[in-house]
């Protein structure tokens, strides 16, 4: 009788404190961390960037890592997630993105995000549309996509055993990290509310310059600007961790990034723009477009620095919203500034010229029913106005483009 008490209490003390029964609370705490941490890098790394976009490729043995570990935490099928996540990409803020905050509502992207991304995964046309290219062999066919949910289960049975009851909440927390800072801050926040180094087509948005927590995936605006390539950051002050991951990999033999943020290279200004030129421009027109935005912030706020010496009161509050607002394309302008942004336009010349030759500019690569021959001439042109205009930072911009290259 005194075997089975001491076998017993035994069972009852492991259930409680588990194998580590020894372990601390900032210990249980810093694991919990660390297994996140993993979680997200699997996402951002195979999920996202290797698997959806196909910006590098993964050596086997971090491939099957990354699955069997995602298989452990989320329960996500490959298949889905890919299929889903390129189809936000490809009807990114229409009714037909399976989460946009500026069609759901931002209340819905943070609350029911994992339902709407489960919604989709269901939906057969999707994944046959968009899911082509991922892994399709026996553990991914008959344990990984037959039997999703039992990864997870199988982690709550290792959590209780290695931390007895407390288990359950480490567990709970590696259950709830990638729908409240996937789903609900990148797919909602990141289209929403952050800042935007891009003109992208969407309203993808930066949530922090440091992408740490997330594994880099806070740089939403950069990589929406850039999907296909393996690095989010692009400002010197941005920081990705994912990416570092990844080029720790790469010296190992284990990745290889097939792409990343292409750079505007200047070499000798050019007498005259020509057809390389403007390959130069058109492959780099959003960071062409993000320098010209900077020099039109610049030229607001020298016009309102002027009107305020000048005693203007009048002006002041349209040049403050132009000087927010301006360099913006205009869908992503609030229609309730737009009149004072016109009348700030109207009441200055330098303004409206900048402007007036920013729409000139964005069309060398809107146009597509002129050929390049003809593109050539109106870059060409472009340059002489802008060099002509009177306007200092205009002329040294159009010199600067004269001087890219591919």
């Amino acid at each position: 009788m005194t075997e089975i008490s001491t076998v017993w209490f035994a069972l009852v003390d492991w259930l409680a404190n588990g194998l580590w029964a020894e372990a601390t609370w900032w210990q249980v705490l810093l694991v919990t961390l660390v297994m996140t941490h993993i979680t997200i890098c699997s996402v951002t790394i195979f999920l996202h960037r290797a698997q959806a976009h196909r910006a590098l490729d993964l050596h086997a043995i971090p491939s099957h890592f990354f699955r069997f570990w995602l298989w452990l935490t989320t329960g996500m099928v490959t298949k889905e997630f890919v299929a889903v996540h390129r189809k936000h990409h490809a009807k990114c803020e229409t009714e037909e993105d399976p989460h946009s905050p500026q069609t759901r509502g931002i209340k819905a992207l943070l609350l029911t995000g994992v339902e709407l991304y489960r919604a989709e995964s269901k939906v057969a046309e999707t994944i046959t549309k968009y899911g082509k290219g991922t892994p399709d062999d026996w553990i991914e066919r008959n344990l990984y996509t037959r039997y999703s949910w039992q990864g997870v289960g199988l982690m709550l049975i290792l959590d209780l055993a290695i931390f007895g009851a407390i288990g359950l909440t480490v567990w709970a927390v590696q259950m709830l990290w990638i729908p409240v800072m996937a789903t609900g801050i990148i797919n909602g926040i990141g289209h929403w509310w952050g800042y935007r180094n891009f003109e992208a087509a969407d309203a993808s948005t930066n949530v922090s310059p440091w992408g740490i927590l997330i594994g880099g995936e806070e740089l939403h605006n950069n990589h929406h600007t850039y999907p296909t390539s393996a690095k989010f950051s692009v400002k010197p002050f941005e920081f990705d961790i994912g990416w570092v991951y990844i080029r720790g990999m790469e010296l190992v033999g284990l990745a290889k990034a097939r792409k990343t943020v292409p750079q505007l290279k200047l070499g000798e200004i050019k007498p005259q723009a020509d057809a390389k030129t403007l390959e130069a421009v058109i492959a780099n027109r959003y960071e062409v477009m993000a320098k010209y935005a900077k020099e039109l912030r610049a030229a607001c706020a020298a016009e309102l620095e002027q009107v305020k010496q000048q005693g203007a009161a009048a002006r002041l509050a349209d040049l403050q919203l132009a000087k927010r607002w301006l360099h913006r394309d205009a869908e992503k302008i609030p229609s309730a500034v737009l009149p004072q942004l016109a009348n700030a336009v109207n009441s200055s010349p330098k303004l409206a010229q900048l402007v007036t030759m920013r729409e000139e500019l964005r069309q060398l690569w809107t146009r597509t029913n002129v050929s390049a021959e003809q593109l050539v001439v109106d870059l060409q042109q472009w340059c002489k106005r802008a060099e002509s205009s009177g306007i200092d930072a205009l002329a040294e911009f159009s010199m600067k483009l004269r001087a890219a290259r591919a």
